[in-house]
């Protein structure tokens, strides 16, 4: 068997502290582990990469994916298209507009780690993503807030303020409640930063009055979506997005009107979160084994 040649990358920094865009790689065909290498380390170095003119269909979407990771199913809770098990469509016309920021899936006990996002169609204005760097946040904190989030635990759940102010058929979508506690601050499993855990699933703070919780979280989520941790991408017909989600958010924002609007993701399986003291994620309520189907 002949490897592939490493493809001679690009990186060119979007923002001082997260996103990049790389060139000299064709995500449809197999690449070169020393390609795959320097793409992984960009990645958890600028925690959002964006490729330009990507020609994918979902088989080869899926395997480029998976060649960082086993994949999980498409959602937890909407079903996939048929034959497609492992994307999640996201189409305007269906009423699919995630403008708020969030880190997705953190309802469940293993959110993804990475996410792979084709973009099919983008209307001529509007549209864009917005990144966010978690951990640059959470070393933008203050001693004394820094040392209320290193112990703090918070709920996230699919029942929420992302829900309510995204989801069209909310019913649908908390007919199975999903919720799980988190540290407010866990420990990337690869790169050893600690980053914060919130975005629009975090319902409530462990042991505080539902005031005080609503305080604290928003004073700490106004460190993570500060501009100096962001990004804005506008996307293109093709554009492929890969995002690190155990250290960003991300908000789609709805300024487009009724123009149309769609891309498929697929997701790597993320472990459990753990936080500074070693404590780890737990489950409150909702069962998605057959999300991480097939995962070890």
């Amino acid at each position: 068997m002949v490897l592939p040649e490493p493809a001679r990358l690009t990186v060119t920094p979007l923002a001082g502290t997260i996103g990049a865009e790389i060139g000299g790689v064709d995500a449809a065909v197999p690449l070169a582990p020393e390609t795959l290498r320097q793409l992984r380390d960009s990645l958890l170095r600028y925690k959002v990469v964006f490729l330009r003119n990507q020609r994918l269909d979902y088989a080869g979407q899926a395997a480029f994916a998976r060649s960082f990771g086993p994949l999980t199913l498409g959602h937890p809770i909407y079903p996939a298209p048929e034959n497609r098990p492992e994307v999640r469509e996201l189409d305007s016309r269906q009423g699919t507009r995630a403008n708020h920021w969030h880190t997705d899936l953190t309802f469940v006990d293993r959110p993804p780690a990475l996410a792979f996002l084709h973009n099919k169609t983008a209307p001529p204005v509007g549209g864009d993503t917005l990144w966010a760097n978690t951990v640059a946040a959470y070393q933008a904190l203050p001693e004394p807030l820094r040392a209320l989030a290193d112990r703090l635990r918070v709920v996230h759940s699919n029942d929420s303020d992302y829900t309510d102010a995204t989801v069209a058929a909310r019913r649908e979508y908390v007919a199975t409640l999903f919720e799980t506690e988190h540290p407010a601050v866990h420990v990337h499993p690869e790169t050893g930063e600690p980053a914060l855990l919130l975005g629009g699933f975090a319902r409530r703070a462990t042991g505080l009055s539902p005031q005080a919780s609503r305080d604290v979280l928003r004073i700490l989520q106004e460190y993570v979506t500060a501009p100096e941790h962001t990004v804005r991408w506008r996307w293109r017909e093709g554009d492929l997005a890969i995002w690190d989600n155990r250290a960003t958010q991300h908000y789609a924002v709805f300024d487009y009107g009724g123009q149309d609007r769609r891309a498929e993701r697929c997701t790597v399986a993320g472990s459990v979160p753990v936080g500074l003291d070693g404590r780890r994620s737990t489950v409150l309520c909702g069962d998605t084994t057959a999300y991480n189907a097939g995962v070890a």
